[in-house]
């Protein structure tokens, strides 16, 4: 069986080499999983400590998707298999890890170049929010869904969401609303566009730049994906987000989220992007709305690393006690899209709970 992450390098013209990784599982639209992550880590790790490595692009398998999301059908099997502490101990391994990895691409020492060619949504936006130069095309199409399935926007989503123009990124995480290319670029997730025909030309563009000057690089790619993107002219589609910002931030003005939910709902909308982002919001798990909205306010006080020692705490509590593996049930494995959320709380004592890591301390809070 071949690896669900190709692992390659093409030689430039001094001797040197462009690292490519390419998630390769394309019947599952990429979907990351735990092998994948560590696959992911172990080469970035090797790269970014070899020489000859002058630059990195990561990017997806086949036409339709850089990466759904997380592969999460395990956490509903593992829920019926496997007891607490078992349970507890996959869910941090993975979220741990898939945390490290995109932190670590956040960080990553060398150039680092991501293509979100086709559907990114959720831990595939993980994967590409960090990289140092981040490529759309008239294809891509990205999302944060979770509160679908009784999750919140985690792998660092809370740190970008917060930091999104007006309520935008509040929008994006309470409703799962979609968004393109164009939008990406607005909400300053993305750099750069271009075709997606010209994806696989993108490691010989690479190849051939002059990597003798390391102080120079950083422009040269620069200029590479300018002229890509000036060859794109006007075909990338007109965003479906942004011209919607000063009704989205009217509709969630204030600091209390049943009073943003209680305007919402009364709210006439008569545009059906926003009217179907908004059922999708009161469909979603009360849970996942109510650490979204914490979410949202704490993390534009706190470092990259310390959203992630949260989001870390957040996730496993929400497969330990919250609503995600219902939501997976309902969502992936029975399929009926009946979801048996648990009851919204009032107060704040049982949403502090979430924040309370389980058992010995929590991996990711900085020390």
């Amino acid at each position: 069986m071949s690896e669900p992450v190709r692992i390659e390098t093409h030689p430039t013209a001094d001797g040197r080499h462009i690292g490519v990784l390419t998630l390769d599982s394309p019947a599952s639209l990429n979907a990351l999983s735990l092998e994948m992550i560590r696959l992911l880590q172990g080469a970035l790790t090797r790269w970014e400590q070899d020489p000859a490595i002058v630059c990195v692009l990561l990017q997806g398998a086949g036409e339709k998707a850089f990466c759904a999301g997380g592969d999460i059908r395990s956490f509903y099997y593992r829920k019926q298999e496997a007891s607490e502490s078992a349970l507890f101990g996959y869910a941090r391994d993975f979220f741990e890890q898939e945390y490290r990895l995109d932190h670590h691409i956040h960080c990553y020492s060398k150039p680092l170049i991501c293509v979100a060619d086709g559907i990114c949504m959720g831990g595939g936006i993980g994967l590409f929010a960090g990289a140092g130069f981040r490529v759309v095309t008239e294809k891509s199409l990205f999302a944060m869904p979770e509160v679908t399935i009784g999750l919140y926007p985690d792998v660092g989503a809370s740190w970008f969401l917060s930091r999104m123009p007006g309520r935008l990124g509040l929008w994006l995480g309470l409703t799962g609303a979609r968004f393109n290319g164009a939008d990406a670029i607005g909400l300053g997730l993305a750099d750069h566009a271009m075709a997606s025909h010209e994806r696989m030309e993108l490691p010989a563009r690479l190849a051939a730049l002059d990597w003798s000057d390391s102080a120079d690089t950083g422009e040269q790619i620069e200029g590479v994906l300018a002229g890509l993107q000036q060859s794109l002219g006007q075909t990338l589609p007109a965003p479906v987000l942004l011209p919607h910002q000063a009704r989205i931030d009217a509709l969630l003005a204030g600091r209390s989220l049943q009073g943003v939910l209680a305007r919402l709902e009364g709210a006439e909308l008569d545009e059906s992007a926003l009217a179907q982002a908004r059922a999708t919001c009161q469909s979603g798990s009360p849970i996942s709305r109510a650490i979204l909205w914490r979410q949202f306010w704490q993390a534009r006080r706190q470092s990259l690393a310390e959203v992630f020692a949260d989001e870390l705490t957040l996730s496993v509590n929400c497969v330990l006690r919250g609503d995600f593996v219902e939501g997976v049930r309902a969502l992936l494995i029975d399929k009926d899209k009946s979801p048996r959320w648990q009851a919204p709380q009032t107060g704040e004592a049982w949403l502090d709970a979430f924040y309370r890591w389980p058992e010995g301390d929590n991996p990711l809070r900085p020390r």
